[in-house]
């Protein structure tokens, strides 16, 4: 796929014309209030995976609604006091699949906390948490689940979730509370966008290639899913649609980007037809901490960077934790 985006000059100065509601920030301060209402309940239990140079702990912790979400917290094996600590969100239809697969963050001296996507985990890295609450039909995937109002919407569940792994993983002895992170790749990315403007002392984000950015543009722009599940959804629903925009823009990353207070660390590509790289620059232009950076993968679709990002990330992370 060649360039279908605006150029990249244009791209540096685009701005979203997502519209905040008004009670964006009551919104949310109610929702995690409700949230709080609920014991953490964070449990750890250690897994013999047979691996030596990591020990890793099987995570429950209580998310949206008291729900229980599960997780893993993978540490070095040799560890004498709290470490910095990356958590991680993961991307659309994944789970937390095993523990062998997330090694590079520990491995890097970090404590590493990866969260179980709720419903998610049967496209690929098998997942373990239910997401127990129902909504009205939606088209299949996640994306229209309830999107008829704020309070019923998925991701409202699932924002929710990500800002108690905050919470869970803090609340380990290993880690170090002062010094935590939030990452994620693609749906990750825009879970980790949401992250950074809810909890206001994390040290660093990091999304790459991050989906649930720039609503009224990316269900325009692309016909690829997940964002074409919002198109589908509507081509049945007629006459639905400034309903549903209206509840999309509470989970619109560019609005929480807008009250990000850590240094960030984005990544884009040009080629992409998932994220499209003008929502991506979109959260990153409205990101309100003056410490951030883009990186650009000119040629690449919805792979971004892949191990050529976790590099940098691997460079970048450590100078802020």
């Amino acid at each position: 796929m060649a360039l279908f985006d605006l150029p990249i000059d244009e791209l540096r100065t685009y701005r979203s014309a997502s519209v905040e509601p008004s009670d964006f920030d009551a919104f949310w301060a109610k929702t995690l209030q409700e949230t709080r209402e609920h014991d953490l309940d964070a449990r750890f239990e250690p897994v013999d995976t047979g691996l030596r140079t990591v020990q890793v702990h099987d995570v429950t912790f209580a998310g949206f609604g008291g729900h229980p979400v599960k997780g893993w917290l993978t540490v070095p094996s040799s560890v004498d006091g709290p470490l910095p600590t990356v958590v991680e969100y993961i991307g659309y239809g994944g789970g937390r699949a095993l523990p062998h697969t997330h090694l590079l963050w520990a491995s890097a001296g970090f404590a590493h906390f990866v969260m179980d996507t709720r419903g998610q985990g049967s496209a690929w890295g098998g997942g373990e948490t239910p997401d127990p609450v129902g909504s009205a039909p939606a088209f299949p995937g996640f994306m229209t689940r309830g999107v008829d109002d704020p309070e019923t919407y998925y991701y409202r569940r699932l924002f929710t979730d990500g800002v108690r792994a905050v919470e869970a993983a803090r609340s380990h002895p290993l880690t170090d509370a002062s010094r935590t992170s939030a990452i994620g790749t693609s749906q990750g990315g825009g879970i980790t966008i949401a992250v950074g403007g809810l909890v206001p002392d994390l040290a660093a984000v990091a999304p790459d290639v991050p989906f649930l950015c720039d609503f009224p543009r990316a269900t325009r722009l692309t016909d690829r899913n997940p964002y074409r599940e919002i198109g589908n959804y509507l081509q049945t629903h007629r006459g639905r649609t400034e309903r549903v925009m209206r509840t999309l823009s509470y989970f619109d990353g560019v609005h929480f980007a807008a009250r990000g207070r850590a240094p960030a660390l984005f990544s884009a590509a040009l080629e992409d037809q998932t994220c499209p790289p003008s929502t991506v620059f979109a959260a990153f232009n409205a990101w309100a901490h003056d410490d951030k950076k883009i990186e650009v993968y000119d040629f690449n679709d919805h792979e971004g960077g892949g191990p050529y990002q976790e590099a940098v990330k691997l460079r970048w992370l450590p100078a802020r934790l």
